[in-house]
């Protein structure tokens, strides 16, 4: 790959770009945030009004066109200034258009723009072929380096942002998850889910799969107490009893049907 298209921009983690798989430090965070914006918008113009909100909030320069103007310069400065590549195809990255600004890169070159194409197409995958919804939902999951967008200011849509891909990324674990129970894999699964299911109570697909690696391995008790400590966290906290997925696993727990396989996909898409 050469030119342009050899450029990709990471938000999976610290804002960064990424050239020939070589860094180009992005320095600072208003210009980070620029960055963000931009990529979250890969190809498609983004008004200048946009973003000197997003950038300044309620508390704008008094000129913020110029203001704007200028970290949309340190941008391209920074763009530039990364030797060996000075001079070549970086200067055409960031374009003034429609009354505002576009990375003019596809969106494939954006991390968070693959991750979510590559969970989507896992999640077509996981209930009706999930041998071959594992690898692609993996390889979603791979692109993660950290805290979406780190670095950059939260404002409003930055953070809107974050929650969007956070919850992405949440079910995309769920899809992981049930594709790995449903091919008689549930050891890795009961790990990762005995870490995960305690930071999110709230979440009663995290506690069926749970419940069923627990039940796959042979640890019926564990499994039904698994879905007791649901029930009363839901009803402490939020005032509510578990859904109709929940009850029914617990059932068959009870019974000791030896598979749940609509049980994996009782969740609503």
């Amino acid at each position: 790959m050469s030119g342009k298209n050899s450029t990709s921009v990471e938000l999976l983690g610290s804002v960064q770009v990424r050239r020939h798989d070589l860094l180009i430090p992005i320095r600072s965070s208003k210009v980070r945030t620029l960055l963000a914006m931009l990529a979250l918008h890969a190809g498609s113009p983004v008004s200048a009004e946009t973003l000197i909100d997003e950038l300044w909030g309620q508390n704008p320069p008094v000129k913020s066109r110029n203001a704007l103007q200028a970290t949309v310069a340190r941008l391209r400065r920074q763009l530039q200034g990364a030797k060996p590549w000075a001079g070549d195809e970086n200067s055409e990255l960031v374009r003034t258009a429609s009354m505002g600004y576009l990375l003019d890169l596809p969106s494939d070159t954006v991390d968070a723009h693959r991750f979510s194409t590559l969970a989507s197409e896992g999640g077509r995958y996981a209930s009706s072929d999930p041998g071959r919804a594992i690898p692609l939902l993996q390889s979603a999951l791979a692109l993660w380096r950290g805290p979406a967008l780190f670095g950059a200011d939260a404002g409003m849509r930055c953070a809107a942002a974050v929650a969007r891909l956070w919850e992405i990324r949440l079910c995309t674990q769920e899809d992981l998850f049930a594709a790995q129970l449903a091919v008689g894999d549930y050891r890795e699964p009961l790990s990762e889910l005995r870490q995960l299911t305690p930071c999110h109570p709230e979440r009663e697909r995290l506690a069926e799969l749970l419940m069923i690696a627990l039940y796959l391995s042979g640890q019926q008790a564990q499994a039904l107490s698994e879905f007791h400590r649901a029930r009363t966290w839901l009803l402490t906290e939020l005032g509510l009893q578990p859904g109709p997925a929940l009850h029914r696993l617990q059932q068959a727990i009870l019974q000791q049907q030896t598979t749940v396989p609509n049980l994996l996909w009782s969740r609503a898409v």
